[in-house]
């Protein structure tokens, strides 16, 4: 299946799973307050299936796979029978109205919650976190090649993606944070990243590149593959070489041994370069030159350029046992939502791109066909990551949404009876306003990130 088929195949599996939920909340708690509902719509527009159940309801799969709705009897639409008029939305308590309108975020939490307890079962094939290599602040902490990262202030870091994910918070808010590790030889010991000394401004999408750190599974082999015509390597080396040393210094991985060749470039004059061939070790002369890269930047190098790998295979597995999970999940989701609404407060107080915290549909398909082809687990993440962001979202307070509705009806509680329908109108054409307003910086995120490259 191509990238284009599997993104618009997993998005709409996506959208169909979270709508379906975020409705049938919706749906099951209307129907326990006497309710009356008329359509369970999955998706908007001409009706593609549809079946009318034995309660009267009609349940519908739409063409338009992008939301849905509950439609419930209510007579601020259109005059109904006083033999109906108890059934009816409106009519009924405004505290059954609150459990109503909280039913579809809540079904969206508490999903959140299953979907990870099915990760944590499943299990999340990962890489272990052993640092490969360590740069710039990284470097300056202490951190070394062969370094387990166990904690990052205080959270566990049992994966890669758990380290990669504990740093982006401290790294957006440039603060300082301490990192336990186990040393290679197994000594225990605490290192601080000093994150305040990162730049004002960096691609967030980046962060642990900036930091200077990258993981043992993204070394590369120091095997050579094209050689330059007319460059420094040319008739030295040849393609397969594996080096092993450059004057004098132990290669292990192709950031080795560029940076072996800077050293060389910049003390000038050649060297002897060791290589294994074809069972064969051989020591050659080489001695570096300047090159340009195709932005036109200068850098001492050699001509080579690295040989293509097999992908690097998982080495670890975040998994917990049925009952186990259970509190993992729970935490896991408590610390997702805590991590969503800072960042909402760093996209207002701009310190976090707005094109980097909003995401439309292309980004949610792509997303979504990645991390399913990433296995069950993965997907099940994914899938809970957006079911709770779906929740949270249709929380805040803004005139159509299930928050904006809340907003009302707590007014009521307060003024004892309903806001005006004139507020309401009002309210409705705000936050239709304030909806296509953020669609509109979805897509063009979705623009400026999938489709202009």
């Amino acid at each position: 299946m191509s990238e284009v088929l599997g993104s618009l195949w997993w998005l709409i599996i996506s959208l169909g799973v979270l709508v379906t939920i975020h409705e049938f909340g919706h749906f099951w708690v209307a129907r326990r307050c006497g309710v009356k509902v008329l359509r369970f719509s999955i998706g908007f527009g001409k009706p593609l299936w549809l079946r009318k159940g034995r309660d009267g309801t009609e349940y519908v799969i739409a063409r338009i796979p992008l939301g849905g709705y509950v439609k419930m009897l209510d007579e601020r639409e259109y005059e109904i029978s006083e033999a109906l008029a108890p059934q009816a939305f409106n009519r009924k308590p405004v505290w059954q109205r609150i459990a109503i309108v909280v039913a579809g975020p809540a079904a969206n939490l508490i999903l959140c919650v299953m979907l990870l307890w099915g990760m944590f079962v499943i299990g999340r094939p990962d890489f272990a976190p052993v640092v490969g290599n360590a740069t710039g602040i990284a470097a300056e902490a202490g951190l070394r090649r062969g370094d387990t990262v166990l904690q990052i202030g205080d959270r566990q870091t049992p994966t890669w993606s758990e380290v990669h994910m504990a740093l982006i918070p401290y790294a957006l808010d440039h603060q300082d944070v301490a990192v336990r590790v186990r040393a290679e030889n197994g000594a225990p010991a605490t290192r601080e990243l000093r994150l305040s000394r990162l730049p004002a401004k960096f691609d967030e999408r980046r962060s642990i590149e900036v930091i200077g750190l990258s993981g043992r599974h993204e070394l590369r082999p120091p095997v050579i593959g094209r050689i330059v015509p007319d460059s420094p390597a040319w008739g030295v080396l040849a393609e397969g070489d594996r080096v092993t040393a450059l004057d004098g210094d132990p290669v292990g991985d192709w950031e080795d041994m560029a940076a072996a060749v800077t050293r060389l470039g910049k003390r000038g004059g050649s060297a002897m370069i060791e290589v294994a061939r074809n069972g064969d070790r051989l020591a050659l002369e080489i001695a570096p030159a300047r090159m340009k890269k195709p932005d036109g930047e200068e850098y001492w190098g050699l001509g080579l350029t690295s040989a293509a790998t097999a992908p690097p295979k998982r080495d670890a597995v975040l998994r917990y046992g049925p009952l186990d999970a259970v509190p993992a999940a729970v935490r896991e989701g408590v610390h997702q939502t805590e991590q969503l609404f800072s960042m909402i407060g760093r996209a207002f107080t701009g310190r976090v791109s707005i094109q980097n915290t909003v995401a439309g549909p292309v980004t949610i398909g792509r997303a979504a066909n990645a991390y399913a082809s990433n296995g069950p687990a993965w997907y099940l993440q994914l899938l809970a990551m957006l079911s709770l962001s779906l929740g949270i979202l249709n929380l805040l307070p803004i005139p159509i949404l299930d928050g904006g509705h809340l907003l009302y009806y707590l007014i009521e509680l307060v003024k004892g009876s309903p806001v005006s329908e004139r507020v309401m109108a009002a309210g409705h054409f705000v936050g239709l306003a304030l909806i296509a307003s953020l669609m509109g910086l979805a897509f063009y995120n979705d623009i400026l990130n999938n489709l202009v490259r």
